[in-house]
């Protein structure tokens, strides 16, 4: 039997080039809400299991078994070239990235250095390898921006109002720089050694960038996140750029200079893609919330999507934020089948 070809509906539509159907795929699809994930993992942490490249492989492989996904995402997580260089952080269930000593004075950018993926991280990069091997859709790397990693670094844990980060961003803006420095080049060499072990796209999670006003988003956030863009730009392959709580950054964000930028679920897609501006894609952004409603609600939320959409190239259909654990994977099943259907054309 022959082999299925390579479905790159995906990456066109990260270039704004026609598809026969609007691309699907859900952040954290890999995971979660999955029974085989719940069952393969047991009690391992997340840093334990992507650290086990054959593990990796299979949870992210598993979403593309049950749903007629349009792409596929690395099973990872931000913190990882973090801890990768060194830093003791966790992943605390139901908490997130904790950190036993977070980063509070000038010495503690001390504890940071240069990656060497190869080196600090080689289980992400084989897993890639591995994932490609398998995959007939595009695979999705990733990394955590600046300002987040850094909150996560400054903060010690998931925060609310990120006040020790504001602080330090305000009150030692040197030492700020120098960590978004620091952060930055470790981003570049990361992405630049996914895609080089196979990643066929890169998205840049900013999920905390939604806690900043406009202005200190433009001038203590975005030139490092579009340094990062620019670090990556050669290498020729789709770039996405993500951020929770960022409709009054939008218009800032496309000034980092990524091929799509993800919009969560606040502000209609529509709307967003007028911040955004007609010359970039848009990915986005049903609530991950509306998954738990009854079937007439999600296919009604599916469809406003869609009409805002209108038919306009360059959208990938996905959530607004990650599949809630709580999400019947059936549910998911009919929403990538109802929209490939409903934006079908010759």
């Amino acid at each position: 039997m022959s082999e299925a070809p390579f479905n790159d509906r995906f990456l066109r539509a990260c270039r704004r080039e026609s598809v026969e159907a609007t691309p699907v795929w859900f952040m954290r699809q890999a995971g979660r809400s999955l029974p085989e994930y719940r069952e393969l993992r047991g009690e391992t942490d997340v840093l334990t299991l992507t650290r086990n490249p054959e593990l990796a492989t299979e949870i992210c492989l598993q979403p593309t078994r049950r749903y007629d996904v349009d792409a596929a995402i690395l099973f990872c997580d931000i913190m990882v070239p973090i801890a990768g260089v060194g830093v003791d952080v966790r992943i605390v269930q139901n908490q997130g990235p904790t950190l036993a000593e977070p980063f509070r004075e000038d010495a503690d950018l001390e504890r940071l250095r240069p990656i060497e993926p190869e080196t600090d991280v080689p289980f992400v990069l084989e897993t890639i390898r591995l994932v490609r091997k398998e995959l007939r859709i595009p695979l999705i790397g990733f990394c955590g921006a600046p300002f987040t990693l850094a909150s996560y670094l400054v903060e010690g844990k998931p925060s609310r109002d990120h006040v020790r980060t504001k602080e330090l961003m305000h009150g030692r803006p040197a030492t700020w720089g120098r960590l978004m420095d620091v952060l930055t080049e470790m981003m570049v060499a990361y992405l630049r050694a996914q895609v080089e072990a196979g990643a066929q796209a890169v998205q840049i999670f900013d999920s905390w960038a939604g806690a900043l006003d406009p202005d200190d988003y433009e001038r203590k956030v975005l030139p490092w996140t579009a340094r990062i863009v620019e670090g990556v730009a050669d290498l020729g392959v789709p770039t996405i750029h993500f951020g929770v709580g960022t409709g009054e950054l939008l218009h800032l964000m496309t000034r980092a200079g990524t091929d799509v930028v993800g919009v969560d679920w606040r502000t209609p897609l529509d709307v967003a893609w007028e911040r955004i501006g007609g010359d970039r894609g848009i990915q986005g952004n049903l609530d991950p919330a509306a998954c738990l409603a009854p079937w007439d609600i999600v296919e009604q939320k599916v469809g406003d999507v869609l009409r805002r959409a209108g038919g306009r190239p360059g959208h990938v259909f996905n959530l607004g934020h990650g599949v809630l654990p709580d999400t019947d994977p059936a549910t998911l099943v009919r929403i990538v089948d109802l929209v490939h259907q409903e934006t079908a054309h010759a």
